[in-house]
């Protein structure tokens, strides 16, 4: 038996042993145990403690405005709305650019997202910022054709001079494309949703129904933390989709094999967070998934080998919805 699928047995069957029989009906000792892996979300991001209010409320401004698109029709949040209790995402399978062009993988949330590792699905980006000013220059996205080209539109707007000053007050150049790109990553800096799996892992018994404590405790149980750990239950590890040796998902995009050329990561992508899970569908880089029940049916075959029964996967679903944002739109 390789190595990698020996490990992962035993890994799961540790977890299965230290869940107990009855662990749901047992809340604190649950608790108890989600703490050991998973963790309630931080105050701040990192990078916050850098962040002003008029750096905040300038990158706020650019998230909205469309004039960093090549033809004015396209800003950040056409794909990733985070007012009116939207989620971070546009609930399309694969998102549109300014000119109509259709991208080739789902656009993750935004929400949360400065606890990541790295961003996007391939981890091209190593942090907020540098994610925050690749879309922009995309040709399928925002299209604009470079760097100068946006700071120029910028500089001959009558409001941006004065608040790119305010927002870099010691800067020689305060508009720049480094400027804008940490502009727009303190905004998102900001989007950080709370749950109500926070008040639980804090000791809040009520806070999760008795079905969504089965889920929680059934997600451990099938070691689903083996890669959905942390505050963010995802977000840190890089991972081949059907990497049990348990089935191939069906897909030709190279995964993390176009940022490296390394071949053992053909096919890899980012785990993504958990957090409003229930929220950013359709699932999978693609889009492809077209119901949350479905998409833990396929991660427990293809990830896990593990074939849920339909209990199971009604618990975990009923978990993962208790992480949804307070106030966001369900």
């Amino acid at each position: 038996m390789p190595y990698r699928t020996l490990n992962l047995v035993l890994v799961t069957a540790l977890a299965l042993l230290l869940s107990g029989p009855g662990l749901a009906a047992d809340p604190e000792r649950l608790i108890r145990k989600a703490n050991r892996y998973l963790a309630p979300l931080p105050a701040a991001m990192p990078g916050a403690e850098n962040d002003t209010p008029e750096r905040i409320a300038l990158g706020e401004k650019l998230y909205h405005d469309t004039r960093l698109s090549i033809n004015n029709a396209q800003s950040c949040a056409s794909c990733h709305p985070v007012r009116d209790g939207r989620a971070g995402v546009d609930n399309l399978p694969t998102s549109p650019g300014a000119e109509g062009q259709l991208g080739d993988r789902n656009s993750p949330t935004v929400l949360n997202a400065g606890w990541q590792s790295s961003q996007f699905w391939d981890g091209r980006a190593k942090d907020l910022a540098d994610q925050a000013g690749q879309p922009i220059l995309n040709p399928v996205e925002m299209a604009m054709p470079n760097e100068q080209a946006v700071v120029d539109k910028l500089r001959q707007t009558p409001d941006y001079p004065a608040e790119f000053a305010q927002a870099f007050p010691d800067a020689a150049e305060p508009i720049s494309y480094a400027n804008l790109s940490e502009a727009l990553a303190a905004f998102e800096r900001t989007l950080r949703s709370e749950s109500r799996f926070d008040d639980y892992l804090k000791g809040d018994t009520s806070a999760l129904s008795e079905q969504e404590q089965r889920g929680l405790d059934a997600f451990m149980s099938h070691n689903c933390i083996r890669c959905h750990d942390g505050p963010l239950l995802g977000g840190g590890l890089y991972e081949r989709l059907g990497g049990a040796g348990h089935g191939d998902f069906p897909s030709t995009d190279p995964g993390r094999f176009a940022v490296t050329g390394k071949e053992e990561d053909r096919q890899v992508f980012k785990v993504p967070q958990l957090r409003n899970i229930a929220l950013t569908g359709p699932w999978f880089h693609n889009g492809s998934i077209n119901t949350l029940e479905e998409a833990i049916r396929l991660m427990a075959q293809l990830q896990l080998g593990t074939e849920l029964k339909p209990e199971e996967i009604a618990d975990i679903s009923a978990f993962l919805r208790s992480l949804n944002g307070k106030g966001l739109a369900e």
